[in-house]
């Protein structure tokens, strides 16, 4: 599947226009991973997003940082990302994110590049920043629901 489909069908991108979508995807950068490769580490800082490609990866959580065995929250697949909070805040790393297939292939999206195509286009940056508080608020939301 090609670079811009894969883009089209990621949510945080949903709203913004063709045009937009291609300034995107000349800021991504291929990586892969192997199974069992980290791709963030809980606590460490971000400045990346990334959007899945092909293959799947395991979001992990520590509720400390010395605990020896974290708590996996989810698996994500093809058009879904990891390290959106990246774009928003210059905090740590709320998790670790593990390639769990022989052969994970991600697009990396830098903080910087990001900030650089949102100062030139207003509407794109607009488009993704209400896209990520929107889901922001629903996992804050479903969060909340699920402990009460």
């Amino acid at each position: 599947m090609d670079l811009l489909t894969v883009l089209g069908n990621v949510e945080l991108f949903d709203g913004i226009t063709p045009y937009e979508l291609e300034a995107v995807s000349k800021i991504c950068n291929e990586r892969s991973y192997q199974a069992g490769d980290a791709i963030t580490v809980q606590g460490e800082p971000g400045d990346e997003l990334y959007v899945i490609c092909d293959g799947f990866v395991e979001v992990l959580r520590s509720e400390t940082p010395s605990d020896p065995s974290p708590r996996a929250i989810v698996n994500l697949g093809q058009g879904q990302i990891v390290g959106e909070m990246a774009l928003v805040d210059r905090g740590p790393r709320s998790a670790t994110v593990r390639s769990i297939s022989e052969k994970t292939v991600v697009q990396v999206i830098q903080r910087e590049d990001f900030e650089r195509i949102c100062d030139e286009n207003y509407h794109l940056g607009y488009i993704v920043m209400r896209n990520i508080a929107a889901d922001l608020s629903f996992k804050l939301r479903h969060q909340h629901l699920a402990s009460g």
